[in-house]
């Protein structure tokens, strides 16, 4: 661009760089980091007669607000010819013409978009995965084409090291449309004010390493060498101009003008939250917010899934989550509608293309996402009904890679009315369009894969949950008031496996909250302690539990204390910490209730963890209480030296056998 003044330039000017068949890339998540201004002056150009024509485009998620803005602006005959979208729910303009065959046309998988920025950058011949194996985008399929006019394979099988991978295939950028907050007159780019660091650099290097241009859309100007090193997103060598964007296109996001929270520069306090009305939305995300695991990632997805994190608000179960959400957000509270992407209080905010590192390698403990359609198979699809195109977004990265995956949705949709009653649901009308159907219209999400791959999968409604396994799609549970026969199999285009289904918890369908953070943690500790009486063991399950607060050490006190009383004498103690957690501030209390229990009620005690941290921590602790510190690194360890020191016992006089607790088949902590 010549000499650095030159670098600040006008919207239109900005514009005047594109040419022909310029392959472009635009950033933008809904409304967040979504270029307007550039958007705008690229449609006014080409509206003027002066081109340019067939480009392409290339988004990770849709950059629009499901009506006229963001790259709804630039579906215009003639200027696009090909679009490689993630996400195309939010852009219904350009979405109308890849079904009509107007374009060529492909959905990929949201992180592979926003990972072949990277590849595109780096000049590898493009990126190698598993994600999307078995799904409409795998070329056995559908290859990820949206129309017959589409040609061109992106997408290959590979065999690497004898397993199957897929081969998305990189193309080189010739301009980026990016976004940030601050800009110095060397094109560095600051994003303080943005609430997400999307895929800029990434995208911005594909440009520049491609031989093309980086337009970046900004709100502020700063004086040249005023910016802070460390807080440039964007370095000045990688953008070539730089617009200082109008206000009303510069949106934080396109539901919020500006919230400062968003940006993580401001807490607020989440338990002033309105929760959630009682309806069908908040059966169903209560019943998911029961696979909440405790110490846990979670990813949810939009929609549905969105009011998982307004009940765990509710039931203050959020601070032993991390919820995140797919364009970078880790921890704090994400939004949804049109603040989708945002988070309030987030404890981090990476480049989109490194959450997916993290989705994609089996980070998630946990996703929730919604469920549109599900077929005898378990396949789900979310992305295509008939000429309705919504596109696969995240979905497939998170859902084949999640540790465990919850699908979210009504039964039926189209009509549905639903009391939810004192412990129960009455169905006032059913929808007109089944969901659960005899073949999904398009699979975004393989059951077969997934069963054979083990990963657990629950698809969860406001009237039954079905779990995928590998015999096939079972009916587990059934809310109160709901007919099997009529309210279920009769709603249903193909027959489930029907064995033994329970009753759904009453807690979802009552106005009072479910009492979720004692149930969820594990704190009735009843069921973390068992007794054999033979060898006078007791054995303590401690795998993953929290000690947060003086009252989680008042229950372990008084639990370990129930259960030795009841015993009547000391006993030998196996207690297995793996996972173990404990707050700073009530260790000392915790510790010395343990040894209050041990001084008082144990004749020996092991104790056993995998970590050596912990095994260091706590033996440190037990020792300066004057206990003897055996934390062992396995079971059979612990139980070795426990085993060399008790002996069996017989039943004390006053204490009949069948008062005494008996052991399970397995211990608790196996």
């Amino acid at each position: 661009m010549g000499s650095l003044k030159n670098k600040i330039v006008s919207a239109d000017e900005a514009a005047a760089i594109l040419q022909d068949g310029d392959m472009v890339a635009v950033s933008g998540f809904v409304g967040i980091g979504t270029p307007d201004e550039l958007i705008l002056a690229l449609a006014r150009r080409f509206e003027s007669g002066a081109g340019p024509h067939g480009l392409g485009l290339m988004f990770a998620a849709a950059p629009g607000d499901g009506k006229e803005r963001g790259l709804n602006r630039l579906a215009i005959p003639g200027l696009v010819r090909r679009v490689v979208g993630g996400h195309w729910a939010l852009v219904p303009k350009l979405g109308a013409m890849a079904v009509a065959g107007a374009i060529e046309a492909y959905n990929l998988p949201l992180g592979v978009v926003s990972h072949l920025y990277r590849e595109i950058a780096a000049h590898t011949p493009g990126h190698i995965t598993k994600v999307g194996l078995r799904t409409f985008v795998d070329p056995r399929l559908e290859g990820g084409k949206l129309n017959a006019v589409t040609k061109e394979d992106l997408v290959s099988v590979v065999e690497l090291g004898g397993e199957s991978w897929l081969h998305y295939k990189a193309f080189p950028v010739n301009v980026a449309l990016i976004r940030g907050t601050t800009a110095d007159p060397a094109g560095n780019i600051t994003m303080e004010r943005e609430a997400l660091t999307l895929d800029n650099l990434a995208a911005a290097m594909a440009a520049k390493n491609s031989g093309g241009f980086v337009i970046a859309q900004v709100e502020r100007l700063a004086e040249a060498g005023s910016l802070n090193p460390r807080e440039v997103q964007v370095p000045g060598v990688l953008v070539d101009c730089v617009v200082l964007s109008q206000p009303e296109n510069h949106r934080q996001t396109y539901g919020t003008p500006y919230n400062h929270a968003f940006t993580g520069r401001q807490r607020v306090p989440l338990d002033r939250i309105a929760p959630m009305a009682l309806d069908t939305r908040k059966v169903i995300a209560r019943r998911c917010a029961f696979e909440l695991p405790p110490g846990g990632v979670v990813n949810l997805g939009i929609g549905m899934p969105e009011g998982v994190a307004a009940v765990a608000a509710e039931e203050r179960v959020l601070k032993y989550l991390t919820l995140t959400a797919e364009p970078g957000v880790i921890g704090g509270l994400p939004q949804g509608g049109l603040d989708f992407g945002a988070a309030l209080n987030p404890a981090a905010v990476l480049h989109q293309n490194q959450q997916f590192d993290f989705y994609d390698g089996g980070g998630l403990d946990l996703a929730c996402l919604g469920l549109a359609q599900c077929d005898a198979e378990g396949n789900v699809n979310v992305s295509r009904f008939g000429t309705r195109l919504a596109g696969a977004g995240g979905f497939i990265n998170i859902s084949q890679n999640a540790k465990s995956l919850v699908f979210a949705g009504t039964f039926t949709a189209d009509g549905l009315k639903v009391a939810v009653e004192d412990g129960g649901i009455r169905i006032l009308s059913e929808g007109r369009s089944r969901k659960f159907i005899a073949a999904v219209e398009q699979v975004t999400f393989s059951g077969a894969y997934a069963a054979e791959r083990g990963q657990p999968v629950l698809y969860v409604t406001e009237r039954c949950v079905f779990r995928r396994t590998r015999a096939g799609m079972e009916l587990v549970e059934v809310a109160p008031g709901i007919d099997i026969a009529r309210d279920i199999l009769g709603q249903m285009g193909f027959t489930p496996i029907v064995q033994d289904p329970q009753p759904m918890d009453p807690r979802l369908f009552r106005e009072s909250v479910m009492a979720l953070e004692p149930w969820l943690l594990g704190l009735s500790l009843s069921e973390r302690i068992s007794y054999d009486p033979e060898r006078n063991i007791l054995f303590s399950n401690l795998e993953g539990f929290q000690v947060r607060t003086i009252d989680d050490v008042e229950l372990v006190r008084r639990e370990y204390e129930r259960a030795c009383q009841e015993i009547g004498r000391k006993v030998h103690l196996i207690a297995n910490y793996d996972g173990f957690e404990i707050d700073p501030t009530v260790s000392d209390a915790y510790f010395s209730a343990i040894a209050y229990l041990e001084n008082r009620y144990y004749e020996t005690a092991s104790r056993y963890t995998t970590s050596a941290f912990l095994r260091l921590k706590l033996g440190a602790s037990l020792a300066s209480r004057d206990l003897a510190p055996h934390v062992f690194e396995t079971k059979a360890e612990a139980q070795a030296r426990n085993t060399a020191q008790s002996v069996p016992l017989k039943p004390r006089p006053g204490m009949s056998q069948p008062d005494m607790p008996r052991p399970p088949k397995e211990p608790l902590d196996a």
